[in-house]
């Protein structure tokens, strides 16, 4: 599972925060391999209290799970998946609702900062929404999971009708490029 880091002009923004803690059901079911984000963020030099946004892609546990570092921070999320997200077994209810959270709820698309929208992909999740990053090659999409791998979004397979139709209007923005929550491989135009 990977975070991306947009370095924007009006301060830094952060699409998804990972897995978070130590959690027994996960640790049992996963076993995963975790990365500090903290720590990732200081290997760029900058401190967790400099992100000025961040975008959850969606809300299950291994998209959310740091999201308590950020405080006070603004947290991007469709408003239908965090509706959803608060409903019993979607994910770690922690992870969700924690002191200082700060979600803005949104109902479709939305200008998070200049050149920087989110775009609704339902389809992994109902409420799951991508991130569009204005570039001079063309637009720049970071995916999440709205097709999990390069070559799903390449041939356009989804776990859904609906997911299809959400990389059919990903795909519609002519991206240059496009990066995954679960897949080292950029598709690239």
């Amino acid at each position: 599972m990977f975070a991306f880091l947009v370095r924007h002009r009006d301060g830094p923004v952060l699409v998804d925060t990972g897995l978070g803690p130590s959690h027994p059901l996960i640790d049992r079911l996963y076993r995963p391999k975790r990365y500090s984000l903290s720590d990732a963020l200081a290997g760029l030099g900058l401190p967790v209290t400099d992100v000025r946004i961040v975008v959850n892609t969606h809300l299950h546990f291994d998209h959310c799970g740091s999201n308590s570092l950020f405080r006070g921070t603004p947290i991007f999320v469709q408003a239908a998946e965090l509706e959803a997200a608060r409903q019993e077994g979607y994910t770690v209810a922690d992870f969700i609702d924690f002191p200082g959270a700060q979600y803005q709820q949104l109902h479709g698309q939305a200008e998070v900062a200049p050149g920087v929208r989110v775009v609704p992909t339902p389809g992994h999740t109902g409420g799951h929404q991508s991130v569009v990053i204005d570039d001079e090659h063309g637009p720049v999409i970071i995916a999440g999971q709205a097709a999990e791998t390069a070559r799903q979004f390449q041939r356009q397979q989804a776990e859904t009708d609906e997911g299809v139709a959400s990389l059919r209007s990903l795909r519609d923005l002519i991206p240059s490029r496009v990066y995954f929550s679960h897949d080292l491989a950029v598709w690239e135009q």
